[in-house]
């Protein structure tokens, strides 16, 4: 007969002990506090979200090849809406008046030549610039290259402008409407808090100890933020995340789930492996001269990708979750077996059956004698 078997405890004479009593109080408090801080009471749903971005600013330039030129927005934010994320121009190598003629090839070890024999007409190179046509040309008075059909002038990207030519883009502003939903909960909210009007988003950029809540953000301070210099960073680009949190305790009133905002660099720098570095891409703007000519403008644009990524995870009272989490939790501090003792010893008809089978008592010559005497 043993019922709710364990293990035997050895009890003194003097102090009859049960050992789940000496279990520490202390150990007990920290696994119920781990429920309680894990929120093992709670149902739990993760964040579906959507963003918009809206960047302000204008910049003048002055340059030898296009003078001066006011850069807008529709010129430096490209693509006009990403996908949760948004292109800010920082510098550019310029290579205007590109029209479909033959020029030298750019020089480097497959291009340069000494004669046609050198030049296979129609062949192409994967790091080139158009097609070659056959024909040894001067490149400069001491070299000649390989001649190209292609867009000419050629590109030379070889020096890159410095400082860089946007970088007063770190005093543009950019405003980020996310709107976030629980669907387990039919929880929405957005990060554009109730308090937050029309004229306080015309006066407020984020701070993080005078404005934590404005979803206006100077690039400057983002990237200032993620511990990178913007003048550096803007002379080949980068990669930059912008996290917000959402992560809610919805037993609490909704305007306690509010967003926290944090900063980093995503892209590699690491100055061991700094093969290919920054973020950089081409475009063109195509127009026609007097002539009716195609010509074009090639852009190679330098600059900063912000990458917007929302996160976060909202729970709320559930009795299920309480329940087998609780018993996981008495489970773990033995108190289901203690549990079970108590209500055998104190419940049960046979009690003092149990009891003798339970416990061994010792006296002080070491004997062991019944713990309860026969009635």
């Amino acid at each position: 007969f043993n019922i709710c078997s364990t293990e035997k405890k050895v009890l003194s004479s003097f102090v009859t002990i049960n050992v789940y009593a000496f279990t520490p109080t202390f150990k007990r408090v920290v696994l119920l506090e781990c429920n309680a801080v894990l929120r093992a009471y709670q149902d739990t749903d993760s964040v579906i979200s959507s963003v918009s971005t809206k960047v302000k600013g204008n910049i003048l330039t002055n340059t030898s090849i296009e003078g001066v030129h006011v850069w807008d927005v529709p010129e430096y934010v490209i693509p006009p809406q990403g996908e949760k994320s948004f292109f800010v121009l920082t510098n550019v190598i310029p290579t205007p008046g590109q029209t479909q003629s033959k020029c030298p090839e750019i020089p480097s070890l497959v291009t340069k030549c000494e004669s046609d024999s050198d030049c296979i007409e129609g062949q192409t190179e994967v790091h080139g610039n158009g097609v070659q046509t056959g024909h040894c040309v001067q490149y400069s008075d001491t070299i000649k290259t390989c001649e190209v059909q292609a867009w000419c002038p050629l590109e030379n990207d070889t020096i890159i402008p410095k400082p860089a030519l946007l970088g007063a883009a770190e005093h543009f502003t950019v405003l980020i409407k996310n709107n976030i939903q629980y669907p387990k909960f039919n929880f929405r909210k957005r990060n554009l808090l109730h308090h937050i009007n029309s004229t306080y988003l015309k006066n407020c950029t984020f701070d993080r100890k005078t404005d934590p809540h404005c979803p206006i953000f100077r690039l400057g301070h983002m990237v200032t933020e993620a511990g990178e210099d913007f003048s550096v960073m803007a002379l080949k680009g980068g990669i930059i995340g912008i996290f917000i949190d959402w992560n809610c305790d919805l037993d609490f009133p909704e305007r306690f789930c509010i967003p926290k905002y944090s900063f980093s660099r995503l892209d590699n720098k690491n100055p061991e492996n700094n093969v290919a570095p920054g973020y950089n891409f081409r475009f063109a703007k195509y127009y026609k001269n007097n002539k009716s000519i195609e010509t074009r403008t090639l852009i190679k644009a330098f600059g900063i990708r912000f990458d917007v990524i929302v996160f976060g995870m909202a729970g709320k009272f559930n009795i299920v979750p309480t329940i087998v989490n609780l018993g996981a939790a008495l489970a773990c501090l033995s108190l289901v077996t203690a549990i079970c003792d108590w209500v055998m010893l104190t419940c049960m008809k046979d009690h003092d059956q149990y009891a003798k089978r339970k416990f061994i008592h010792l006296n002080q010559n070491g004997d062991s004698v019944p713990l309860v005497s026969k009635s």
